[in-house]
């Protein structure tokens, strides 16, 4: 069992700490009723710690809510401005055992609280953790990266990002590594493509504020997506701890580059209209993007965005990586497929001619593997059809948050981005930021709840 822990957070009044990071805490106290935990909250807002307490037990969000805010060792809230050096000091002041600060901050405000950070004495063992975007390319993720450790070794700093603790990312390793069907066949000799999907049906949801300064390349592709990448492209790690892991994860990402080093070519964006999302009894109708509060039309932000990238490795050279996340579609669609090159004859008296020789796909939420093959029998046994094996893994019993919580809190920093993969994700995607800024891709437009560009190719909008 770890031992007591005091996690601080910066941006306790905050819409992430509300909404995702203390229905985590609530979780994982349930999970681990005998974990040691003292939690203090810090924002801007004038909050009575009577307002704070009732935060807490409603976003933990069970009957035992209470019981449970009961058994954290103190928690308390305190106005402060965290680029204040005599803040941060009384804020850090007499803490006992390992302190975790989490940074539930807008970027720009956790980089300065950080240079502040480097004047005061920080108790020993700190650990620090970071929402993304970490930097806004690859010099100033290199620029934090070296504020960072000023302040902590690497092994104390944790970039959070929550896809590296989903249920299905994790299965991956699993059927990569332990299932003599899988693991001889995944490379590039009956590979023929990966694509990685993350289309949401909901719009920007009053997020203008950061959306529309990252857009779906920066809030998905650049960070969430590309690590998923890694996980699925690299070697095969000596075991599953911070160093061999994340060597793995980060030695795929520095050989992942633009498909043919060209941006023009591989990489698409697009912007919804309006449209409605869901069926005419039961949706909602939604405005054009450029005309939803907040937004900014002449930054020519885009709601769907995909690239197409290549793992320059003797496993994968030839094989296209496509990724690809939306807006405002028609339904949610996130997961994995993996489409098999088909086999090299089929003999005579099979009819039909399958385009692939099978694909293994991993939906994520509810988590589900399915394995689609080409089979032959039903009414003609010679005439080849599709089918289709699944595994229901069901929702997941922990929140995505939680495990990343648990393992922020314990010290282990595996399911965390690295430094050097934080800005080898910035270094692959700045060929398509720069063609998109010359305008050499148009930003084409799609209406919400439909798939996508009806010109875009079928095997993304399918």
């Amino acid at each position: 069992m770890a031992s007591e822990t005091t996690l601080l957070i910066f941006g306790a009044s905050g819409d992430l700490t509300s909404r995702l990071l203390l229905p985590a805490i609530g979780q994982l106290l349930r999970r681990e009723p005998d974990r040691k935990l003292a939690l203090h909250g810090a924002g801007s807002d004038d909050w009575s710690q009577e307002k704070w307490q009732q935060t807490v037990q409603t976003s933990f969000g069970s009957s035992d809510a209470a019981d449970q805010v009961s058994r954290v060792d103190g928690t308390t809230y305190t106005k402060a401005d965290v680029t204040d050096k005599a803040a941060l000091s009384a804020l850090v002041k007499g803490v006992q055992g390992r302190l975790v600060i989490y940074f539930a901050l807008p970027p720009a405000v956790a980089v300065a609280a950080c240079e502040v950070l480097r004047e005061v004495d920080l108790p020993e063992n700190t650990v620090l953790a970071l929402e993304k975007p970490f930097g806004s390319d690859e010099s100033s993720a290199r620029d934090l990266n070296t504020l960072l450790l000023q302040l902590v070794p690497e092994e104390r700093i944790f970039r959070v990002d929550h896809f590296l603790g989903r249920s299905t990312l994790l299965n991956v390793l699993g059927v990569r590594f332990a299932n003599r069907l899988v693991e001889p066949v995944w490379s590039a000799d009956h590979v023929q493509s990966v694509l990685v999907r993350y289309d949401e049906a909901l719009a920007l949801e009053n997020r203008a504020r950061y959306y529309d300064k990252a857009g779906a390349m920066i809030d998905m592709i650049q960070s969430h997506l590309l690590q998923v990448l890694a996980v699925l492209a690299m070697e095969q790690p000596h075991d599953l701890d911070e160093l061999d892991l994340r060597d793995a994860m980060a030695a795929a990402l520095r050989a992942t580059r633009i498909w043919d080093d060209n941006p023009v070519r591989s990489s698409r964006r697009a912007r919804y209209t309006t449209g409605r999302i869901g069926t005419k009894s039961d949706g909602r109708d939604v405005p054009s993007y450029v005309d939803e509060d907040g937004v900014d039309p002449s930054h020519d932000t885009e709601t769907l965005a995909e690239i197409t990238c290549e793992v320059h490795t003797a496993r994968w050279a030839g094989v296209p990586f496509t990724l690809r996340s939306g807006k405002a579609m028609k339904g949610r669609r996130a997961e994995i497929v993996v489409t098999f090159k088909p086999v090299r004859h089929i003999p005579e008296g099979l009819t039909g001619r399958p385009a692939d020789g099978g694909i293994l796909r991993f939906v994520l939420g509810p988590d589900q593997i399915d394995l689609e093959l080409n089979v032959n029998g039903a009414d003609d046994p010679f005439a080849l059809r599709r089918d289709v094996l699944s595994s229901k893994l069901g929702k997941g019993t922990l929140l995505a948050y939680t495990e990343v919580l648990s393992e922020i809190l314990d010290g282990d920093v595996a399911l965390s981005v690295r430094a050097d993969a934080a800005e080898q994700c910035w270094r692959i995607i700045q060929p398509v930021r720069d063609a998109w800024a010359r305008g050499d891709v148009p930003m084409d437009e799609y209406p919400a709840g439909s798939r996508g560009p009806s010109d875009w190719p079928s095997s993304t909008r399918s």
